[in-house]
């Protein structure tokens, strides 16, 4: 399967459990690939053969900075689901974020979580 890679994306959001996450927000760095059959694309060089990565940008771009998660977990499901839901061509996706201020005594260069998505069927 061929993929789409969309690499360090990064958004001001405002997702965390803490009040002061909440309420003061942070950068959050996404990365995504997107897998799908290019050959069609490659071959007519037409950009409805493929999906417009620049569409998937501001679907991420909208879901980090507009929409509230307690959990990064859960902000990746949602950008797996979104992603899958309005873009047909995509079978699966993989979803990477990067929370690198995370309120964790310690230090650390970022908490992640990483998840992987398949259309359904």
């Amino acid at each position: 399967m061929d993929k789409i890679t969309l690499k360090n994306l990064v958004f001001f959001g405002h997702h965390g459990v803490l009040d002061e996450e909440k309420t003061l927000g942070q950068k959050f760095y996404v990365d995504l690939e997107l897998f799908l059959d290019l050959k069609q694309a490659g071959i007519s060089d037409n950009l409805e053969e493929t999906v417009n990565y620049a569409d998937v940008y501001q679907l991420v771009k909208k879901l980090v900075t507009e929409f509230r998660f307690n959990l990064i977990e859960a902000l990746a499901e949602s950008i797996a689901n979104r992603i899958l839901l309005n873009f047909e061509k995509i079978q699966e996706v993989k979803v990477a974020i990067r929370k690198p201020e995370a309120p964790v005594p310690g230090i650390f260069d970022y908490m992640a979580v990483e998840i992987r998505r398949k259309r359904n069927g």
